[in-house]
């Protein structure tokens, strides 16, 4: 390829890539505000750039929707990750991580439920089951949590995804009704994750109760 055409597509990549995080950055702004329906119109003028070129750093509509959610999950996984890195029982543990997780969601609630709407697609699944993502980060933390030196533990991704998808219903249903005090929806929706991790130890034969300390891994 001639030189100079690669100069000028690693000068256009250089100049794209800021412009798009700037877009990214404000996209995410403007869905806390006006919920996941926002218009492009609100988008661009939050980014300082004319409606028309939005799309023009993203190859569609989809592309900007899968780097909001992973912006998103970037901050959600550095509100939750101190928690996942704390000795103590397990469902002390599970709760210090829900918490946390529902501290997040109640400062972001319209960018919670984007989040959470938008893991059915294939393509969000990728971007919430990769291991640099929020879930994958918990499918970690929990692996290692639960590894002894004769048992070796990989949560299936299918399970985890289960768990999410339970952890995501229970959180929106409090953001939209408030029907339980949030110290209240943490401890149900913590001991619900804390049956099924529970379940699944045991299933390949580790003993784990409530009062079993699990320490940082």
């Amino acid at each position: 390829m001639d030189t100079a055409v690669v100069r000028r597509s690693t000068a256009h990549e250089s100049h794209r890539a800021p412009r798009r995080e700037q877009i990214v950055v404000a996209a995410a702004a403007a869905i806390e505000e006006y919920g996941a329906g926002v218009g492009t119109a609100q988008i661009a003028e939050r980014a300082g750039v004319a409606r028309p070129h939005v799309y023009r750093h993203f190859d569609s509509k989809d592309d900007l929707e899968g780097e909001v959610l992973r912006f998103a999950a970037t901050q959600l996984i550095e509100a939750v990750r101190p928690a996942m890195r704390r000795s103590g029982t397990a469902p002390v543990i599970i709760e210090g991580v829900i918490a946390a997780a529902v501290g997040w969601a109640e400062e972001h609630p319209n960018l919670y439920r984007f989040m959470a709407a938008r893991q059915q697609t294939k393509a969000t699944h990728r971007a919430r089951l990769g291991r640099t993502r929020f879930l994958g980060e918990v499918v970690a933390a929990a692996s290692a949590y639960l590894r002894t030196p004769d048992v070796e533990v990989d949560l299936p991704d299918g399970v985890m995804a289960g768990l999410m998808g339970m952890v995501d219903a229970g959180i929106i249903w409090w953001l939209d009704h408030h029907d339980e005090s949030q110290p209240e929806v943490v401890t149900r929706v913590a001991h619900q994750v804390w049956l099924v991790l529970r379940d699944v130890a045991q299933n390949v034969g580790l003993a784990i109760d409530d009062e079993s300390l699990l320490t940082v891994p």
